[in-house]
């Protein structure tokens, strides 16, 4: 993608600061990276040393039953304010109003299913975790339209202080409750840190008031918002239901164990990747105004996405015995097996980058709506399926919803922004012979020095920092098209640049 300056007249014309596509995903990366790197040593140490995988799965179905409510908290605003061409204080009033009354919404239906969460699952602690965690929606308005308002303007340096700002909170309350002994009671209040914080930072920046509540003109936002909200929450009955499943079918204990292996697999692709998709959606965005095809656009960004996730997921795939041992203990020991095979099968989810945010930018939201409820229930029935084999078969389903995700989503993008199929499959070629290159140093570590039972962490960080080398050697004899892009990043961070023309030259 071109690195151009991208600005947008916003507030009667005025222009706002903005940077380039480029430099927008360094400051979006460095943010999700010191954010994970926060939350990440937190999950680590509440683990090794405060509370058990029961504890961890009591605390892990309070949040997933809330997320369920959560998608009404959004209401399609971030994608609105994005797609606006121009926006001014009273369409911010409106956006800021909608924002603050869904999030009286959202707050009483996960108060209201705090009892019947209890006792469905005969747990009297959810009734008061669950309060916590409604109390924490309260403030989570006060981030969403500054948030969305910096996107517009490609003002990431503001994401990265306001994402950094609530994970620090976040982590230094749970931590210090977990210390304290309050048990799953911990991680409800550092999620209500987190949302107040992050609120509080957000207005500091980028102020975005609802007082006094602007309610006239609201028939655009609520036309778009009840649609996004639709496929939101159609897409959290599937995201959100596998600790509610598996908790229900196989105990505390289970979803405990699975939502460690999820967790870290998830931020282990976030920090691979994650935040560059709050970048691109501006930029596709741009794209689309200017009136260009979106195809060859799309094609870089698949090349980026399975250039890099892919072998970082099969990495994390491979080591998975050796990483959970290491960073929780024996007795967490359980994790490994589950965390293999997620991470495998976020290969799969990761190939088709942009799935919802390119039918919304092309005005499709009712054809992804159908396509969405159909990627729901598939994922519902085959974890279903998955869990009367117990635990493991629990995370092996989701290496066959990956499959049936792939060609599901395969066909309605190539019909929606028509990229070119073959250069697509010779891309994904290029990266899984990349991604074979990263494994070759663990695996044989694995066969010839020591066992993943019994290897150390400078064993384990030299056998990784050996398949980095190679996969970029790999990128470079293969011309892989990502390999620019990846250079263009490197290149505004400090010290990288001194080894681009050697990276340069490799090619």
């Amino acid at each position: 993608m071109a690195d151009h300056d991208l600005t947008d007249p916003d507030e009667g014309g005025r222009e706002p600061a903005t940077m380039s596509v480029r430099g927008a995903a360094l400051w979006a990366m460095g943010g999700q990276y010191l954010s994970f790197a926060i939350q990440f040593v937190t999950s680590v140490l509440i683990s090794r040393f405060f509370l058990s995988p029961e504890e961890v799965g009591l605390f892990s179905i309070a949040m997933a039953a809330a997320l369920l409510a959560s998608v009404l908290q959004d209401f399609g605003l971030s994608r609105y304010i994005a797609g606006l061409p121009r926006i001014d204080k009273a369409e911010i009033a409106r956006c800021s109003s909608v924002a603050h009354a869904f999030s009286l919404v959202v707050a009483g239906l996960i108060a209201a299913s705090a009892w019947p969460m209890a006792e469905a699952y005969d747990q009297p602690d959810l009734l008061p975790i669950m309060l916590i965690i409604a109390s924490s929606y309260l403030f989570i308005p006060f981030a969403v339209v500054p948030l969305a308002l910096l996107g517009r303007t490609m003002t990431f340096t503001a994401h990265f202080k306001i994402n950094v700002g609530g994970a620090l909170a976040q982590g230094l309350v749970s931590l210090g409750f977990a210390a304290a002994g309050f048990s799953a009671y911990a991680l409800a209040w550092g999620t209500l840190a987190f949302a107040l914080v992050r609120g509080a930072i957000a207005q500091w920046i980028r102020p975005a008031s609802p007082w006094p509540l602007q309610l006239d003109g609201m028939k655009p936002i609520v036309s778009t918002g009840s649609r996004l909200t639709t496929l939101y929450a159609i897409g959290a009955a599937g995201s959100r239901s596998p600790d509610l499943i598996v908790g229900k079918a196989l105990g505390l204990l289970a979803v405990g164990l699975y939502s460690r292996a999820a967790s870290l697999a998830d931020q282990f692709r976030m920090l691979i990747a994650g935040a560059i998709g709050s970048v691109f959606y501006p930029a596709f965005a741009r794209i689309r105004d200017r009136g260009e095809p979106l195809g060859p656009a799309y094609l870089r960004v698949c090349a980026g996405y399975s250039a890099v996730v892919w072998p970082g997921m099969a990495g994390l795939a491979l080591a998975s015995e050796p990483v959970v041992r290491l960073l929780y203990g024996e007795a967490w020991i359980g994790v490994a097996p589950l965390l293999a095979m997620i991470a495998l099968s976020e290969i799969l989810l990761v190939s088709l980058p942009l799935h919802t945010d390119l039918p919304i930018l092309t005005g499709k939201l009712n054809q992804l709506i159908r396509v969405n409820l159909i990627d729901t229930l598939m994922a519902i029935a085959v974890l279903v399926a998955g869990c009367a084999w117990g635990l493991e078969g629990a995370a092996g389903s989701r290496l066959v919803y990956g499959a049936a995700w792939v060609l599901l989503y395969a066909r309605f993008l190539h019909r929606l922004i028509g990229f070119d199929a073959k250069a697509l499959l010779g891309i994904y070629a290029r990266s899984a012979l990349a991604t074979l290159a990263a494994l070759v140093p663990l695996a044989l570590t694995y066969a010839f020095i020591v066992p993943p039972s019994q290897i150390g962490f400078f064993t384990l960080a030299a056998a990784a920092g050996a398949g980095v080398l190679l996969w970029l050697g790999c990128l470079a004899l293969l011309r892989h098209p990502a390999l620019d892009d990846l250079l263009g990043i490197a290149a505004h961070i400090p010290f990288a640049s001194r080894i681009l023309p050697i990276a340069r030259l490799a090619r």
